[in-house]
């Protein structure tokens, strides 16, 4: 009987007190995911007006930096969790002090990468390289194809990208070598009208200089475009084409959508001017395959 006794007492006293500490911590835990989760919404609805595409830098850096606290909270508060919980179990949590010495040092050289992903994390934050919403095309270290998409979640350790085909893609802040923000104040749609060499260049210039003043006359197309597209003129000279550029300054992330509208107007437009856009020449064997990307 006494040894049960003394469990049920221990149960009683230290083991309740265990299990109201981890609790405690598990709901403090998710109250401040709530918070933040409430404070990024709140920024989102505020800068945005509901579109989810359109946020200002500001916007873009509170919400990454709501991200971090967030987390850095979370880990301060199940760290505290476990040092009380030690300290209920008898564990001498001043005797640790020694071995967790010597343990860090070790850890240190065998995490230098995690320190290094913290280390990057917290410049990409504090120079605001890009934010919640942004969308970038990071590439890593040892090459590749680089990553992109849109950015989903921003911390100290890693950043989340939602690709185009949905994906979810994570970069270790450490392993970034080089971001491109195709959404960073403002944006370019730029398109590339192949057209044969016989065809008056002229005429075609002003086709798309016609094309750009209805785009920008139109209150849907309107409101993405921050001033009316403007004609370039003969961007390459091929044996069988030259190709026109037509390139228009939009509001952050939305030069995908107008470039896609800007086509489908030229399209049309030459079709009704009766002027047919030069097919594109066949690929040569010998040349090396070209990454399609995002123009901005």
């Amino acid at each position: 009987m006494g040894p049960l006794t003394d469990l049920l007492d221990w149960l009683a006293d230290r083991g309740l007190q265990i299990v109201l500490i981890i609790l405690g911590s598990v709901l403090l835990a998710r109250f401040v995911t709530w918070v933040g989760t409430r404070i990024t919404d709140r920024i989102d609805a505020r800068s945005t007006g509901g579109d989810v595409l359109v946020r200002s830098e500001a916007a873009k850096h509170r919400h990454s930096l709501t991200q971090v606290i967030t987390w850095a909270l979370i880990v301060l508060i199940y760290t505290v969790a476990v040092f009380y919980v030690l300290d209920r179990l008898g564990v001498p949590v001043t005797g640790l002090v020694a071995p967790a010495t010597v343990l860090g040092v070790g850890l240190g050289f065998g995490a230098q990468r995690i320190v290094g992903d913290v280390l990057a994390g917290f410049f990409l934050i504090t120079e605001r390289q890009y934010g919640f919403g942004d969308v970038v095309s990071i590439q890593v270290v040892g090459g590749g194809d680089p990553a992109d998409g849109t950015v989903e979640d921003v911390t100290l350790r890693v950043t989340r990208l939602r690709s185009a085909d949905g994906e979810v893609i994570t970069v270790p802040n450490g392993q970034i070598v080089k971001v491109v923000n195709l959404s960073r104040d403002w944006a370019r749609a730029v398109v590339d009208v192949p057209v044969p060499t016989t065809a008056d260049v002229s005429r075609v210039n002003g086709i798309l200089r016609e094309v750009g003043r209805d785009a920008f006359a139109d209150p849907g197309l309107r409101r993405l475009l921050l001033d009316e597209p403007s004609v370039m003129g003969v961007e390459s000279i091929d044996l069988e084409q030259v190709n026109v550029r037509v390139v228009a300054r939009t509001l952050p992330g939305r030069q995908f959508e107008v470039g896609r509208d800007l086509r489908e107007r030229i399209v049309l437009a030459f079709r009704r001017a009766g002027l047919t856009l030069s097919p594109a020449p066949p690929p040569d064997p010998a040349a090396p395959p070209v990454r399609q990307g995002a123009q901005q």
